[in-house]
C-alpha cells in the first residue's frame, strides 16, 4: 500500500488545492465553520460550486460568514444550521432536519487544551467535542452519506494526538488528575481511530474517512494556552488559516483519495507512521502518525466503546 503523494506541500492554501474542481450539485457540511479553520474550508468547498452547510453553535456569526463567502465565492448555496457537538439532543436535531444525500463531511470543530470541564453526560468536554459529538454526527448521518455511493468524511486530527493514545479504562479523568493536554491527545487519536474504522465498517457504502494534522494556525483553538504569539511556536512553523485549511480540503476533494480511506495526512500528503513513544520538541513540525492510531483492533474498540457511551446517555 503506497503513500499518497501531492504536488501540494506546507505553504499551499486550501483555494489552491481547490482551484479546477467542480463540485456542482454535491452537498457538504463543515463543523465549526464559523470561525478559524472551518471558515477557510468552507470558502474553499463553496469555491468549488457545492451546496456548503455551516454547521456551528452560534448561527448568528454563522450567518455572517456565510454572507462573507457567498461574496467572496459568488456561490450563494450556503446554509447555516445549529449544532452543539456537547448535546446529543442538538445533533439529533441537526440529523433529523438533514434530508437527501450528503457527499463530504468535514469534522472540523474543536476545542483544546481547556482547563477541566465536563458535559451534561459526565464526559471530558475534549473528548466529548473532538470525538464523541463527530462521531455522533457522522454514524447519525449515515445513512446520507451511503446515499452518495462515494461519500467523504474528514477527520480533524492534530499532531497533538502523539501525546496521548485514548485510555480507555479511564477516558473523563475520573480517577486520574486531570490533564488538559493528555485529553486534548487521547481526543485527537481518536479522531484518527475513527476514520480507521469508519473506512472498514462503511467500505460497502462507498464511504470513506481520513483524518489530518493541518498544522499550527493562530485561531481561537489556542485562546486556553495564553498568548499564542509570545513565542509559543517557532514562527516558520506557523501558516495561515488558508493554508491550514488546504489538507481538509485536498481530503475532500482530490481525485487521489478516491476510494482511499483510514489514512492519516499532514503537509496535504500522507504521514508516516511513527513509535508514539518517539519524542518530539515542543513547537517542532509535524512527526507523523503514531502507528496504535492506525491500529484496527483499537479502532473497532473505540467504535464500540462510543456507542456504548451514547447508548448510556441517551437511555
Amino acid at each position: 500500500m503506497s503513500a499518497i503523494k501531492t504536488s501540494f506541500g506546507f505553504s499551499s492554501t486550501a483555494g489552491e488545492v481547490a482551484a479546477g474542481v467542480d463540485l456542482s450539485g454535491r452537498r457538504v457540511v463543515v463543523t465549526g465553520a464559523s470561525s478559524g479553520l472551518g471558515i477557510e474550508t468552507a470558502r474553499a468547498l463553496a469555491g468549488t460550486g457545492a451546496e456548503v452547510t455551516l454547521a456551528v453553535r452560534n448561527t448568528a456569526d454563522g450567518e455572517r460568514v456565510a454572507k462573507d463567502i457567498a461574496t467572496s465565492t459568488g456561490n450563494d448555496a450556503l446554509h447555516v444550521a445549529a449544532l452543539d457537538l456537547t448535546d446529543l439532543a442538538s445533533i439529533t436535531a441537526f440529523v433529523e432536519s438533514w434530508d437527501g444525500p450528503l457527499h463530504v463531511l468535514v469534522n472540523n470543530a474543536g476545542v483544546m487544551a481547556s482547563p477541566e470541564t465536563r458535559t451534561a453526560y459526565g464526559w471530558e468536554l475534549q473528548f466529548a467535542t473532538n470525538h464523541l459529538g463527530h462521531f455522533a454526527l457522522a454514524t447519525g448521518l449515515h445513512n446520507a452519506l451511503a446515499a452518495d455511493g462515494a461519500a467523504r468524511i474528514v477527520s480533524v486530527s492534530s499532531t497533538g494526538h502523539l501525546i496521548s493514545p485514548v485510555i480507555f479504562d479511564d477516558p473523563h479523568f475520573t480517577t486520574r488528575p486531570y490533564n488538559p493536554w493528555l485529553a486534548y491527545g487521547q481526543s485527537k487519536t481518536a479522531n484518527v481511530l475513527f476514520a480507521v474504522e469508519a473506512t472498514r465498517r462503511w467500505a460497502r457504502d462507498g464511504i470513506t474517512a481520513n483524518a489530518l494534522m493541518p498544522g499550527v494556525i493562530i485561531t481561537n483553538l489556542l485562546r486556553h494556552i495564553g498568548d499564542a504569539n509570545n513565542n509559543a511556536f517557532s514562527e516558520d512553523l506557523l501558516k495561515s488559516a488558508a493554508q491550514g485549511s488546504a489538507t481538509s480540503v485536498l481530503l475532500a476533494v482530490s481525485p487521489l483519495l478516491e476510494g482511499i480511506g483510514g489514512r492519516y495526512f499532514e503537509d496535504c500528503n500522507e504521514a508516516e507512521a511513527v513509535d508514539r513513544a518517539t519524542k518530539r520538541a515542543p513547537g517542532s513540525a509535524p512527526a507523523g502518525v503514531a502507528q496504535d492510531a492506525l491500529d484496527p483492533a483499537t479502532a473497532d474498540r473505540l467504535w464500540t466503546f462510543s456507542e456504548e457511551l451514547i447508548l448510556k446517555a441517551t437511555d
